[in-house]
């Protein structure tokens, strides 16, 4: 590995550090007939990549942003200690966006089969109207869509790692996946939790606060204590965090659910408190109000009736 590289992967250590000392934990345990196991967090252009190194090659858990392969390869590099033979053997997409697949190109290149959910593949296949920057996304290159998709769950074993992955219905997309490395313990759920930017809701996807909490629901009953939880950005949670952030959620559509039926707009929302005393504080409360209001009026047959 020539100095470059390193110099890009040294940014992976503090993030896979807790990867490192398990690994440290299970050499000393003194088995001598497993294969060491390398669990990695590298930054992808802003994004979270997380990779399993295993002894029939690597699985990675979404590609990063455009233009960051490179840095994505030697970080995982540095990070693994693996410089020659390095393969990624799988690469699984947690949803359609580019900050989550910008690099599936040049993975799919060198020979990874890409799996993602089907409603994934279909959006990175169409061209689609992007309402909040008025325009068109052209669809992805062939190259860059996965090639295996699933609709409900999947299971798979590589090495001694068992991977288990599961649809969760309209939580941030209409794709969205978790990846669960179960005998590592480690749960990947791309942008369904979202501890340091704000939630996001692709309403014009189908995606909503009800379905949200419905996704964490899900994730919380796959979880215990001890997993390590992988957002698509930000820093690794527990199951406490996340149960934290799911309960702040299912706050927000329990007030917004009252001021939707009253025919209140996002900015009426604000004003009126909808989002105060809260554990957090958004960066565009206004855009994040009218992305839950448009996602509630789509699911406007789960509303109560307003009653007068």
């Amino acid at each position: 590995m020539d100095r470059r590289e390193l110099l890009k992967g040294a940014a992976a250590g503090a993030l896979s550090l807790w990867a490192s000392r398990r690994l440290t934990a299970q050499q000393a345990a003194g088995d001598a007939h497993q294969l060491p196991v390398l669990m990695a967090l590298v930054d992808g252009g802003g994004s979270n990549v997380l990779a399993l190194n295993t002894s029939e090659g690597m699985v990675m858990v979404d590609s990063g942003a455009p233009k960051s392969g490179d840095q994505v390869m030697a970080a995982l590099r540095a990070a693994t200690k693996v410089a020659n033979g390095f393969r990624v053997q799988t690469l699984f997409n947690t949803h359609y966006h580019a900050d989550q697949t910008g690099n599936n190109e040049m993975f799919a290149a060198a020979g990874a089969k890409i799996i993602a959910h089907e409603r994934t593949r279909q959006w990175m296949s169409s061209d689609y109207w992007v309402p909040a920057e008025e325009r068109y996304e052209k669809a992805r290159p062939k190259a860059a869509r996965p090639t295996e998709t699933f609709q409900t769950t999947g299971t798979l074993k590589l090495g001694t790692e068992q991977i288990d992955y599961g649809y969760l219905p309209l939580a941030h997309t209409s794709g969205d996946i978790y990846v669960y490395f179960k005998t590592s313990n480690v749960l990947a759920v791309g942008d369904v939790a979202s501890p340091l930017r704000d939630p996001a809701l692709d309403y014009f996807t189908g995606a909503w606060i009800g379905g949200r909490v419905d996704a964490m629901d899900i994730l919380l009953a796959l979880a215990n204590d001890q997993t390590k939880i992988v957002p698509a950005y930000g820093p690794v949670m527990t199951k406490a965090e996340l149960k934290a952030e799911r309960d702040m959620m299912e706050e927000v559509r329990s007030r917004m659910w009252k001021q939707v039926r009253e025919g209140d707009g996002p900015k009426d929302m604000l004003e009126g408190g909808v989002l105060k005393g809260l554990p957090r504080t958004w960066k565009d409360p206004e855009k994040f109000l009218y992305d839950a209001a448009k996602g509630l009026w789509a699911h406007h047959n789960k509303l109560d009736p307003n009653v007068v």
